[in-house]
């Protein structure tokens, strides 16, 4: 087994972990976004009323009819929400509680195809869990990747513990991971914690040791196999795994999501199995004037008042809001504390500091990088590695930078050019 040790990074310590103790919630509604994937522009097969299994396609994507997003519950169509332009913001299930899911059907991976596996989860709906470097979009189908990643743990803060999650599902991720191996060339890298046991049978099994973003995909694909040009690799996560297997072992999509309730303001942190989109309005219990955020406080949705799970998300951070009035805003002295939800004043300039090259692990030059995005400069953003990155991997420059500047925003459409104008 290989060991990388990553040295440039920052672990950010802060209230509010969740406690090993496992809680079954069934939701009452779930919502499917279409905001949560990059690139989709979705077109209905269902309306509101409608009676739906899980698995029952919801929405396909314009781009590419092939790709489909199904219901994780059983029920009806509650509403399909739109926004300006008509825009489909999520479309709401109401379950039924009953699960009722469409057979696919059971197949052994190692008696199928590479196609029949890939008709198997584009039919079934679990294909948007496979997405791309570069562009972090959902895997094209039509694609041959040159590597699959699984990043087995997260050093974001806060972040659940995987090991805790998977524990009792060996079986179908070690099924999955037999899926993912048949849709690649390449090798099926699994980036574990450094002294973790898990799936210590795996041939490609790269052990990583090191502050944040250690766990990070980005961070374990730039260590491993870097992206050039013209290449293209697929990545997931350990649940998304587990969902692979679950459909060639029952033939049904599993729309089971464990996930971490986290932060100060949390009052019950500790581990839900639900579905994915779930709404989690009846197990919120949350101090006042509380964020809640799908996801880690470095790269998560605020989700406060909607309070559905994001597709992608095995994590909730609940933490004050913080716009509460502090005596001399940003000119008090404050020691050991990096940000909060407040912003301490109006918009101010982009400093060059010289810091971000103490928590950005890549061999890419984080501050030159971030200017050509902002200057559009595809050339540039080329020769600076923008095919290698992604939003979340400037997050902790964007925590320590004095300018509180939205570089990960500035990431996300920098790529978005790039994305529309190389296709």
């Amino acid at each position: 087994m290989d060991k990388i040790k990553i040295k440039k990074g920052l672990d950010i310590h802060i209230e509010g972990a969740p406690s090993k103790h496992l809680e079954c919630f069934e939701p009452s509604f779930c919502a499917i976004k279409p905001s949560d994937f990059i690139g989709i522009v979705p077109k209905m097969h269902v309306d509101e009323g409608d009676e739906v299994k899980v698995g029952t396609v919801l929405f396909h994507d314009k781009n590419n009819e092939n790709i489909v997003f199904t219901s994780p519950v059983s029920g009806k169509v509650k509403a399909i929400v739109r926004g300006d332009k008509r825009a489909i913001l999520e479309v709401i299930v109401e379950s039924d509680g009953k699960n009722d899911a469409i057979d696919f059907g059971v197949a052994n991976p190692m008696n199928s195809s590479r196609n029949e596996l890939i008709d198997k989860m584009l039919h079934c709906g679990i294909w948007p869990i496979l997405r791309q470097r570069p562009f972090a979009t959902i895997a094209n189908p039509n694609d041959k990747p040159k590597h699959v990643f699984v990043s087995m743990f997260d050093t974001a803060p806060l972040a659940p513990d995987n090991d805790y999650i998977i524990e009792n599902q060996l079986d179908a991720f070690n099924v999955g991971v037999k899926v993912l191996e048949k849709l690649t060339d390449g090798n099926v890298y699994l980036g574990v914690k450094h002294g973790s046991s898990t799936c210590k049978d795996a041939i490609h099994r790269v052990s990583f040791e090191g502050p944040h973003p250690a766990g990070n995909i980005g961070t374990q694909i730039n260590a491993i196999s870097p992206i050039n040009k013209g290449e293209v690799v697929w990545y997931c996560y350990p649940q998304d795994v587990i969902t692979i297997g679950k459909l060639f072992l029952t033939g049904k999509y599993d729309s089971t999501r464990i996930f971490a309730m986290t932060g100060s303001a949390a009052k019950d942190r500790h581990y839900y199995q639900t579905r994915i989109g779930a709404d989690i309005t009846p197990i919120l219990n949350t101090e006042k004037n509380s964020r809640v955020i799908s996801g880690n406080v470095l790269t998560g949705k605020n989700i406060t008042g909607d309070n559905h799970l994001c597709f992608y998300d095995s994590q909730v951070t609940v933490i004050p809001e913080g716009n509460e009035y502090k005596l001399f805003g940003w000119l008090r002295p404050v020691f050991k504390r990096f940000t909060d939800t407040n912003t301490n004043g109006d918009t101010r300039p982009y400093i060059m500091t010289g810091q971000f090259e103490q928590v950005f692990p890549f061999d890419i030059y984080p501050m030159q990088l971030i200017k050509a995005c902002l200057i559009k400069d595809l050339e540039q953003m080329e020769e600076l590695g923008i095919y290698e990155v992604d939003a979340e991997d400037f997050a902790l420059c964007e925590v320590i930078d004095p300018s509180k500047t939205p570089i990960q925003q500035i990431i996300r459409e920098g790529l978005e050019f790039i994305r529309k104008e190389t296709n």
